[in-house]
């Protein structure tokens, strides 16, 4: 667990206010794919473009954590 958070301090360390951003977009799709209480005629929807902001924002923000944890072990 320990390393976990140290590979977290180096990625926040690591990042910009545009990490953050995509960070903060990426946990509020997947928030709103979690607890999606709207009408049914609108859940495909909203659940389709939630999905694809969650993807959009997921994969750089894990390939930069990648990248870091690979880097060394300090």
């Amino acid at each position: 667990m320990k390393k976990l958070f140290m590979y977290a301090d180096r990625y926040l360390q690591k990042s910009s206010w545009k990490d953050m951003a995509l960070l903060k977009f990426c946990l509020f799709s997947i928030g709103i794919l979690a607890g999606m209480q709207i009408p049914k005629r609108n859940k495909k929807a909203v659940s389709a473009v939630a999905s694809a902001v969650f993807v959009l924002t997921y994969i750089p923000l894990m390939g930069k954590f990648i990248k870091i944890v690979l880097d060394g072990t300090h």
